[in-house]
């Protein structure tokens, strides 16, 4: 007998080989009928594979992300299945899951798949999932695995089965298919109820260009038709609400080849955006006891030599400028110039906590591959900031940091987010963290115990912190439920000691502070990216570019319309006119396109009595308004910074 622990705290014992799938139906039918994989001491298993020792169980069902994973690779395994029922002598590459479903790359030999084409494999994959085939793990010799491969003709796998060890190879077979795997899948395909092959493309064979070019398909699967109607309207809801295509229907921004690849070209309507952005950084700042500083966008290699950038970073960085016998670099992050600031003076425990903040420029070669609208851009605009403070202030300032993301969080209207807490790696010490593991335990477990006692929601990821210490990504969700990292915090032992920062403590003892890495509106790229998607381009009137448009009906009016612009501008809104000889029905619906918040339609009666008639972008007509009326009403939603909603 063995001892199965439960994420409850009970333990039970089951008879040695037995299955995670058979302790779910033990404990009921229905339960079972919804596990696709098990955590078994924290590795994800096969639900239907022998457990021989004490262990701790957790099953996964579709509400788990490794659920959900494991679903995902599974359903590739049987993308895999149909092509090769399909396209007789297909060789494949890799089939893995992704955040949102999967895809696999495989060489037809010559032949050509086209869009077309995916509504026949959907139809086979559905046809073969219906057959409830068991994913069956078998664990084979490396030597029988060559054979096996090198019989089929398939020189991908055999490619793989180079850096595998003996002793380590499963395979998988559901069906007629048999893959390199090492899993795990769900119990058999009949999990599998709705199935979408979203789109089919060209991809370099292990993503190098001198490489043979591979088809790559794309899919998605869930195991209900009702959760894929779901996800199929969100991508076309998605689609609207592109930040590249409403960036350029909105003119916020556009890019040039001339300029270069990732180099964003902020237009006057973005950069009201970024203006705006700046001024809530600033007043929260200022709120919070934060300094503003300005630094430059090069440095000396020595710089990044002491900060450990350089050894960790350089492929991020542009190469090197030589000036006068120095190599100069441009700055892709702003931290180790804020610590010569913090360096120009003494200081002691009366100046910290120290806070300095800026929106600095900075510069990172993202792979071409990469860049994607402004999401991955090449020059970067961050609402940075370094808190240098104490170990007794830390949970007071990092505390005050999350409550500042909350903070933005209800401006924004952002109703769904996590804490990511990235945690090192203690196999990587020393290659890719710091080795200081000590102090690795130490901040982890303090950045723990203030998300625990402050109740954010959190996750724990390991082998994904910076290198210098522990981080928090912030993940948010706009408001169709897609997610976005929206920024990082980082808390920072390693770089204090590397640029021998001290203050004097009340012992009058020099002491190393900690430094924390915030930056809660990440940049102005990545943010106007997620909020031009999240209001689908309909910005509340504080952020608006332009808040309110004039219309006049005819030129008779342009008199009167030129005055409320006039008392409009001095109330600090930001009004244009519509002076063109179009039809006011035209002027209405093209000031819709450009989704400002506020139309007013001035006429001989709004003329004659002081008037304006108002109409609210998608809302309609709102009514008939005195001016100063409406001037105190647009100028309550842009002071108190209002949702429109």
């Amino acid at each position: 007998m063995i001892n199965i622990s439960f994420p409850d705290g009970a333990v039970r014992e089951y008879e040695a080989g037995v299955s995670a799938l058979d302790i779910a139906k033990s404990i009921s039918e229905g339960l079972a009928r919804k596990v696709l994989a098990a955590s078994v001491n924290g590795q994800v298993w096969d639900a239907t594979r022998p457990i021989y020792q004490d262990a701790s169980l957790k099953l996964l069902t579709w509400d788990d992300a490794d659920g959900k994973n494991t679903f995902w690779h599974s359903s590739a395994h049987l993308l895999a299945e149909a092509v090769e029922a399909l396209y007789p002598g297909v060789k494949f590459w890799v089939g893995p899951a992704l955040d949102k479903g999967f895809y696999y790359d495989m060489d037809l030999g010559g032949r050509q798949m086209g869009e077309e084409d995916l509504a026949k494999l959907e139809q086979k994959m559905n046809e073969l999932a219906k057959k409830g085939s068991q994913y069956i793990r078998k664990e084979i010799s490396k030597k029988d695995a060559i054979q096996y491969f090198t019989e089929k003709g398939d020189e991908y796998k055999l490619d793989l089965l180079q850096g595998l060890e003996d002793g380590n190879i499963t395979f998988y077979t559901q069906g007629d298919f048999t893959d390199l795997c090492r899993g795990p899948h769900i119990p058999n395909t009949g999990f599998i109820k709705a199935i979408k092959l979203t789109n089919v493309s060209g991809a370099y064979w292990k993503g190098d260009e001198k490489n043979k070019m591979l088809t790559r398909v794309y899919g998605i699967s869930f195991p209900n038709q009702k959760e894929l109607d779901e996800y199929l309207q969100m991508l076309e809801e998605a689609k609207k609400r592109d930040h590249r295509k409403l960036g350029k229907e909105l003119s916020i921004y556009t890019m040039n080849d001339d300029i270069g690849q990732g180099l964003i070209l902020w237009m006057p309507n973005g950069t009201v955006i970024i203006e705006e952005l700046e001024k809530l950084a600033k007043e929260t700042e200022s709120e919070a006891g934060y300094k503003r500083v300005v630094t430059p966008h090069i440095a000396k290699e020595n710089l990044y030599l002491t900060s450990g950038h350089l050894p960790y970073y350089a492929d991020s960085m542009y190469p090197p400028m030589e000036l006068e016998g120095e190599r100069y670099y441009l700055k892709a992050m702003n931290c180790p110039h804020h610590h010569k600031i913090f360096d120009a003076e003494p200081k002691s425990y009366r100046d910290l906590p120290y806070r300095i903040a800026e929106y600095g420029t900075c510069y990172r070669y993202e792979q071409s591959g990469e860049l994607f609208g402004l999401m991955r851009v090449r020059c970067l605009h961050m609402n940075d900031a370094h808190i240098y403070c104490s170990k007794e202030q830390f949970k007071q300032e990092f505390q005050a940091v999350n409550d500042m993301y909350l903070k933005y969080f209800k401006i924004f209207g952002i109703e769904k987010y996590v804490m990511r807490l990235s945690l090192h790696d203690p196999a990587k010490l020393g290659e890719k963290y710091v080795n200081e593991p000590e102090l690795w335990k130490e901040t982890e477990e303090m950045v723990r115990k203030v998300l625990i006692e402050t109740g954010v929601p959190y996750v724990e990821v390991k082998g994904e912190g910076a290198f210098y210490g522990p981080k928090i990504d912030v993940q948010i969700w706009s408001a169709i439920g897609r997610e976005f990292t929206l920024a990082t915090n980082q808390v920072d032992f390693a770089q204090p000691r590397r640029f021998k920062l001290s203050f004097t403590n009340t012992n009058n003892e020099p002491e190393i502070p900690l430094v924390i890495h915030r930056a809660p509106l990440g940049t102005h790229e990545r943010f106007i990216g997620f909020l031009l998607e999240h209001y689908a381009g309909k910005f509340p009137v504080w952020l608006a570019p332009l808040q309110v448009k004039l219309l006049p009906i005819s030129d008779k009016f342009m008199d009167y319309a030129v005055s409320v612009k006039n008392q409009l501008g001095k109330a600090g809104v930001r009004v244009e006119i519509d002076d063109r000889n179009e039809k006011i029905g035209k002027k209405i619906r093209d000031t819709e396109l450009m989704k400002v918040p506020y139309m007013l339609v001035v006429g001989e009666k709004e003329a004659n009595e002081q008037k304006l008639s108002v109409r609210r972008q998608g809302k309609g007509d709102m009514g008939v308004f005195d001016v100063q009326a409406f001037i105190d009403l647009v100028s309550i939603e842009i002071r108190e910074r209002k949702s429109g909603e």
